[in-house]
């Protein structure tokens, strides 16, 4: 029997990691739509302390050149909440669900996608809605603070809409690669999580959940149309995060496996 030591501490291989987030799909594609709400609402609001975070930090620091990154910190706090607290985020379906109809291939599997999908964007823009009103209207935020949100909100949304679209795809690839390195870690979770959202912030790339809080808070106060909002911010970022998470990074890892998982179903294998 090998050393019990030497079994914990072995990687994991791109199979058992596929294997491990298929079954998280199958299961999220069979959760009850209630579930499905109120998860991805909560996800919505608690997602708002990555956009709280960082403007905490920015509204503290002494506005040197390190700022900047050192405030890109701060996103990382709402990706935390949700991640760890197993909240529906729509950019973590984008791999978790589409494994499972890569594997399966089927019109059945592709409804059962398409209902998750809207049911957890909708609820996850609902979230972000709440979450932005009670930023703007609460008034549990300090004037100065809420000039800083402003400030991240205009810049988050105010990108041409190709821009916008392109800077998604890699925020898109990212949170799947959260999604597909997590099963590997031991203990490692809130590390791999800080530093990759970091990097979405500190890249200046754009999320359609993290950002919807401040295309809200934005419209909410008046600052935003809601033809800009839709069409120059939110449709392609959307449409980004989609290509980043499924197009790029599940359909990749799902080639690295596919041979091996086929062998495997194929009739007559023991």
């Amino acid at each position: 029997m090998p050393d019990a030591n030497i079994a914990q501490a072995e990687r994991l291989n791109s199979k058992s990691i596929y294997e491990i987030i298929r079954r998280d799909g199958d299961e999220e594609l069979e959760r009850p739509t209630n579930s499905l709400i109120w998860s991805g609402v909560a996800a919505g609001i608690l997602i708002s302390f990555s956009v709280l975070g960082e403007a905490v930090l920015r509204l503290n620091l002494p506005d040197t050149g390190p700022r900047y990154l050192i405030e890109n910190l701060g996103y990382s706090f709402g990706f935390l909440l949700v991640i760890l607290g197993r909240m529906q985020l729509f950019t973590e379906n984008t791999i978790t669900t589409i494994l499972p109809l890569a594997a399966e291939r089927s019109m059945t599997c592709l409804r059962s996608v398409a209902r998750l999908w809207s049911i957890v964007l909708l609820a996850n823009i609902v979230g972000a809605a709440v979450a932005a009103a009670f930023v703007a209207f609460s008034g549990a935020f300090s004037a100065d603070l809420l000039e800083v949100i402003g400030d991240l909100s205009r810049h988050a949304t105010g990108f041409p809409a190709g821009e916008a679209f392109f800077r998604a795809i890699p925020a898109g690839i990212l949170v799947a690669s959260i999604v597909w390195m997590l099963p590997g870690q031991n203990g490692n979770d809130v590390l791999l999580i800080v530093l990759f959202t970091w990097l979405i912030a500190a890249g200046d790339f754009t999320h359609i959940i993290a950002g919807s809080v401040e295309m809200w808070f934005l419209m909410l106060q008046g600052d935003l149309r809601a033809g800009p909002a839709l069409f120059r911010f939110f449709v392609p970022v959307l449409a980004g995060n989609i290509v980043g998470g499924t197009l790029v990074f599940a359909l990749l890892a799902w080639g690295q496996v596919k041979a091996e998982v086929e062998a495997e179903a194929a009739p007559g294998r023991q």
